[in-house]
């Protein structure tokens, strides 16, 4: 009789664990593939946290978060997105262009919802349908150009590196070829196809006489940014970077968006996807609009360059 009572007891336990077991709620897992690590693109991340938070979700309870990096690397960025898709994460976000393609293939078969930031332009990236949505860093071109122009009145010549298979850059040189010229401005470009080539690349633009440089949001370019400036230092040609970050390097000046709050807009989108308020497919990408001016004094005196009244009273000091 006691082998009967115990041996119910402990059917009954089971029975009770399984029944939990199947009660719990399953914590959705957000899988982030970042392309690499250099400031901006960590910003982007930090931010997008930050975005989920303040739409009111929580880790550990609505979300538990699978960060890997690519480490600029194209061939680990669809490793990593294929083992997303296996695993069935509920969103994949693709932080840079590289890692969001391959999400975004990867995502296809199963339809999961892919989210991508730091991409500037999602139309020529070829991520702007389907089950997908994110944020742009489309640069502010325009204002880039004028705050040259003012901070170095005889400059005639930019160099520019950028990377060839990165939709991105390409989009950037042709934006900067054609509005140039108004601003009385020739750009002197290199293309490359890997990042051990970007500072041969600098070489030959100092070798050309380029009067500075102008960065883009490349990856392979910004994830060498010290070893240029040790060059364009030396040679004492100023480069202009893309957002605070750069400058927080060493580059003079820079007319930039915040990637903090890029990643605070993108996180707020993936919280609508997982409240189920939204889907990808049916929300739009969105673009910063709004940019701040970046100045490293340090660096400018070094390079002997003065800003303008009307810029330095709205530039944010972002040198060390």
């Amino acid at each position: 009789m006691m082998k009967k009572i115990i041996a119910v007891a402990v059917i009954l336990a089971i029975f009770a664990t399984f029944a939990a077991g199947c009660g719990s709620k399953k914590v959705p897992v957000i899988g982030i593939s970042q392309y690499g690590e250099h400031a901006s693109l960590d910003n982007c991340r930090e931010g997008f946290l930050q975005g989920l938070k303040e739409a009111g979700l929580e880790e550990g309870k609505d979300f538990t978060i699978d960060y890997q990096n690519a480490g600029f690397d194209d061939d680990i960025a669809t490793q990593i997105a294929q083992t997303f898709s296996a695993n069935n994460v509920a969103i994949m976000v693709g932080i840079a262009t590289p890692a969001a393609t391959a999400c975004f293939a990867a995502a296809e078969d199963k339809d999961i919802p892919v989210v991508f930031t730091a991409i500037t332009d999602p139309v020529k990236a070829k991520l702007d349908k389907g089950n997908i949505t994110g944020t742009s860093d489309k640069l502010p071109v325009d204002a880039q150009l004028e705050l040259i122009r003012k901070l170095q009145p005889e400059a005639k010549t930019i160099g520019i590196i950028y990377t060839t298979s990165e939709p991105n850059s390409v989009s950037a040189i042709a934006e900067y070829e054609e509005k140039a010229p108004q601003y009385g401005f020739a750009i002197e470009s290199i293309g490359v196809t890997q990042q051990s080539e970007v500072t041969l690349a600098v070489d030959t633009l100092l070798s050309k006489g380029v009067d500075c440089f102008s960065n883009l949001t490349d990856n392979n370019v910004v994830g060498v940014l010290p070893s240029i400036l040790e060059k364009t230092n030396e040679a004492k040609v100023p480069v202009y970077g893309s957002e605070v970050e750069q400058v927080k390097i060493g580059c003079v000046a820079a007319a930039g968006i915040d990637y903090i709050a890029l990643g605070i807009q993108t996180g707020k989108m993936a919280a609508k996807i997982l409240k189920g308020e939204a889907t990808a497919e049916n929300m739009p990408y969105e673009t910063i609009t709004e940019f701040n001016y970046y100045i490293n004094s340090a660096a400018l005196a070094e390079m002997g360059l003065e800003v303008p009244a009307e810029i330095a009273e709205k530039a944010i000091e972002s040198g060390q």
